[in-house]
């Protein structure tokens, strides 16, 4: 397991598995820079995040994804609010093995799904490190010139034509799958527009991308893809509306 991986989950633990405030002084650096919508800036706000957790707030994970200085976590938090929150969060750990920075996106859980998986489950083990910077290129490659450049004729270049698990919760699996969502979604007004990717973290076959574009509204998108032999064969998401008012002036990204 990396530095950084076992960094920020041993801090993660803590904070907020054991609600433990004195942990922030352990893990978070002085200038601990924050993006997410729901604290302000710096550990003391992180302290005062965690001291009001309420008592059956827990975090249940699903996976991790280390990249150089950078953790991305994929679970669901329960007791944030009255709904289950299905969450990614990134943290950068600094040379001194700290929490320097963080960003994240929130949706609710949703109990029945088009494709009848949860936003959760499916492989979470990193199998094919080998492959991170093929993957990372493949991804890459697939947001600039289908998510953003909206060339969506390269499709097939990128996405398997016949394993495409899918767990945004009102896309089937399949291509096909995810054409008939994306109509629904025009018709609501919701055109899947991606205007800059500011992420590509990867690890083995896991590839997350978080990117600002809209979707009806301005919005944050996580998108976590599973590469094999060279195709993205899996997707979880979040697409989370940017709020129009923050409690920092780092914006979301």
């Amino acid at each position: 397991m990396s530095t950084a991986k076992n960094t920020v989950l041993t801090a993660a633990a803590e904070l907020f598995g054991e609600k433990d405030q004195a942990a922030v002084d352990r893990w978070a650096a002085a200038d601990y820079i924050q993006h997410s919508a729901l604290a302000a800036d710096g550990p003391e706000a992180l302290r005062a995040l965690v001291a009001g957790l309420p008592e059956d707030f827990r975090y249940e994970g699903a996976r991790v994804i280390a990249d150089g200085d950078l953790v991305a976590l994929h679970g669901t938090y329960y007791g944030f609010g009255p709904a289950p929150l299905v969450g990614f969060d990134i943290f950068r750990v600094d040379a001194d093995g700290k929490l320097a920075e963080h960003w994240d996106a929130l949706t609710p859980l949703v109990e029945e799904t088009a494709s009848g998986r949860s936003q959760t489950d499916g492989p979470a083990d990193v199998t094919d490190p080998e492959r991170t910077e093929a993957n990372r290129a493949l991804v890459a490659e697939f947001a600039h010139k289908v998510l953003v450049g909206a060339d969506y004729s390269v499709l097939t270049d990128y996405i398997s034509t016949e394993m495409y698990y899918q767990h945004n919760p009102e896309a089937a699996d399949g291509l096909d799958g995810f054409g008939a969502a994306a109509a629904k979604w025009a018709e609501q007004g919701k055109n899947l527009l991606y205007k800059t990717v500011h992420k590509v973290i990867a690890e083995g076959e896991f590839v997350l991308l978080q990117s600002e574009g809209e979707f009806g509204v301005p919005v944050a998108y996580y998108d976590l893809f599973r590469v094999q032999s060279g195709r993205i064969v899996e997707h979880w998401d979040v697409i989370a509306p940017v709020p129009a008012e923050l409690p920092h002036t780092n914006g979301l990204f």
